[in-house]
């Protein structure tokens, strides 16, 4: 049996004022979905970063895949581990670790 002065309402005002406070930071911050412009995907903005690809760094951009696989292995065979990854425009991006871009780059120039 409910109460006459309202207190179990408490609670549950409580939760939506909460969850209300967060949901407004979080537009605030710049957390709401993106619109679809152009080849850019849906989804929230701070993943709109197409690029990233954490601690690896693009050494060689290519149209063909086996040019990707000839640079990987010279890369290979001068000790560099370097892995391919194909971007969203359907190129193909050769990544090895931030310390060995640089003599990754030269090799792939070569």
């Amino acid at each position: 049996m409910a109460t006459s002065d309202g207190w179990y309402l408490i609670g549950p005002l409580i939760a939506v004022g909460l969850v209300g406070f967060l949901g407004a930071v979080f537009w605030r911050m710049g957390l709401q979905p993106t619109g679809s412009t152009g080849g850019e995907p849906d989804g929230l903005s701070i993943f709109s970063e197409c690029e990233d690809y954490g601690l690896l760094w693009p050494a060689a951009v290519t149209e063909d895949p086996e040019v990707a696989d000839e640079i990987r292995r010279l890369l290979a065979d001068a000790g560099i581990r370097a892995t391919s990854a194909t971007r969203r425009d359907g190129r193909v991006s050769v990544l090895v670790f931030a310390e060995e871009v640089e003599e990754a780059r030269r090799l792939a120039q070569s």
